[in-house]
């Protein structure tokens, strides 16, 4: 994929810099917000609008925000559309706007958007920018709704409210409490883990001990065992390009 393509941004937020499972960012929402699928649904698109709606006015005026107020500027440009959203919720969806209460106007504060408007948005184009906000918030929203899932299966015995477990079933109530949610939180982080580095992707052969490495194993998601020797390396090759005399 080009990089910085409307699919790669996408593919970015949702599985390479997932928020939730990979970057571990706006934990708080993640935790309070997931005791339904509902309620996660809720969050994470209303998040997703504002991700987008930011990073895209962020990135049009990031050639005119001063350097030294940008951080002020990026919250101002938040907290709009945040009210926004916050008074359409509760035009719209009241009951949903009611459960998720003070979340909802906390999107402002959501270490997420700050984070892709600083680290992002300031820095790339507004095209790219909102494709980066909208794969940031379909992450956010597929986390969140994975979250809830399993909490609200194994804790009430439904499902979007729905009765999906058998009449005879005992709910697990610790899955509704926040203990449930941090457990529910760490297996599916482990489970991202094993997924994107787990030992399907390590080569069979015995590790040479005697190959160094480049160092930079973190970048290619290969944790030291590629065994490539330096000179084999594109990374290393890319970052000692120009500097043969």
């Amino acid at each position: 994929m080009k990089k910085n393509s409307p699919i790669e941004r996408i593919w970015n937020g949702i599985f390479v810099e997932n928020p939730v499972f990979v970057l571990v960012l706006g934990t708080c929402p993640t935790l309070a917000t997931t005791t339904s699928a509902t309620n996660a649904i809720g969050m994470g698109l209303s998040t997703l609008v504002v991700l987008a709606l930011a990073n895209l006015f962020i990135s049009l005026l990031r050639n005119v925000i001063p350097s030294q107020v940008r951080m002020p500027a990026y919250i101002v440009v938040i907290a709009s559309f945040v009210t926004m959203v916050d008074f359409l919720m509760e035009g719209f969806t009241p009951e949903l706007y009611k459960t998720l209460g003070i979340y909802i106007p906390l999107i402002v504060v959501n270490c997420i958007i700050m984070g892709r408007a600083e680290a992002y948005a300031g820095k790339n184009g507004p095209i790219a920018s909102f494709f980066d906000g909208i794969g940031m918030g379909i992450g956010f929203t597929i986390a969140l709704f994975l979250i809830a899932s399993f909490r609200e299966i194994l804790g009430a015995g439904t499902w979007l409210g729905m009765q999906v477990m058998p009449a005879g079933y005992v709910p697990i109530s610790i899955f509704v409490l926040a203990p449930g949610a941090f457990l529910v939180y760490g297996c599916l982080i482990a489970a991202m883990n094993k997924f994107k580095i787990g030992a399907g992707r390590r080569p069979k052969k015995e590790w040479d001990p005697t190959v160094k490495i480049c160092g930079e194993c973190m970048n290619c998601m290969q944790v030291g065992m590629c065994g490539k020797k330096p000179e084999q390396c594109d990374t290393v090759n890319g970052a000692n390009e120009g500097k043969e005399d």
